[in-house]
């Protein structure tokens, strides 16, 4: 009976924080009724688990080159695993195609420089223009990690640092981070304090205007953008 209880009173503090984490998150939506952005979480969620088991299936084919041409042009595992910050920064593993030599950052995180790094490997630069390292994050969809469209999830160094640097940074956890965004989609790479700045009026501007139409402009937007190579740089 006891454990019964403990874990009834255990399920009662989870929905007490799971209901402070949604009022917080509408206080962004508040124009609209609480039902209609549950409703929209729920939608988004949908639309998740299909959307990565339908890139899985589709793009079999191309995830199984690019893990060969990993395997071929560089000494290493396939698959990179980073620790992450998520939604009300919760951790978590997220998982790319290898673009860096090992033990590229032994000194410590840096910021991300796109062009030229002498870190990358043979086709690492190639898998990060094209944005095919990030294919395996279809799996962090799947696992409930991420969504297809959200912020940029960041590691915990930087989100600690940037925390206490630019204010309301912390407000782009109020959801999970995505694959891709309104951010990434009309900003570079982060490599300085005025980028993330820039980008995070994108992601406060994309979780207060959050629904299933939006996703879906900017999923187009970032297939274009892979496409023709424009946009992101």
């Amino acid at each position: 009976m006891s454990v019964l209880v403990a874990r009834l009173l255990s399920v009662r503090q989870e929905l007490a924080i799971e209901l402070q984490r949604f009022l917080l998150l509408w206080r962004y939506q508040h124009q609209t009724t609480p039902f209609r952005l549950w409703w929209r979480l729920v939608l988004k969620r949908v639309t998740d688990v299909i959307s990565a088991l339908a890139g899985i299936v589709v793009l079999a084919p191309v995830l199984a080159l690019v893990a060969l041409a990993v395997k071929l042009t560089s000494r290493g595992p396939i698959l990179y695993s980073q620790e992450r910050v998520g939604r009300f920064g919760e951790l978590f593993h997220i998982l790319k195609f290898r673009t860096m030599r090992i033990n590229a950052e032994a000194s410590g995180p840096v910021w991300a420089a796109p062009e030229n790094d002498p870190r990358l490997t043979p086709i690492g630069g190639f898998l990060r223009r094209t944005h095919l390292d990030e294919l395996p994050q279809l799996l962090n969809v799947l696992m409930g990690d991420m969504s297809m469209v959200g912020p940029r999830p960041e590691r915990p160094y930087f989100v600690e640092n940037l925390s206490r640097e630019i204010a309301g940074y912390d407000e782009r956890l109020l959801i999970k981070p995505g694959m891709t965004g309104l951010a990434q989609v009309h900003y570079r790479y982060d490599q300085t304090i005025e980028d993330v700045k820039q980008k995070l009026r994108f992601d406060l501007l994309y979780i207060k205007h959050m629904c299933l139409m939006l996703d879906v402009r900017i999923l187009a937007w970032t297939f274009l953008v892979v496409v023709t190579g424009r946009g992101i740089r």
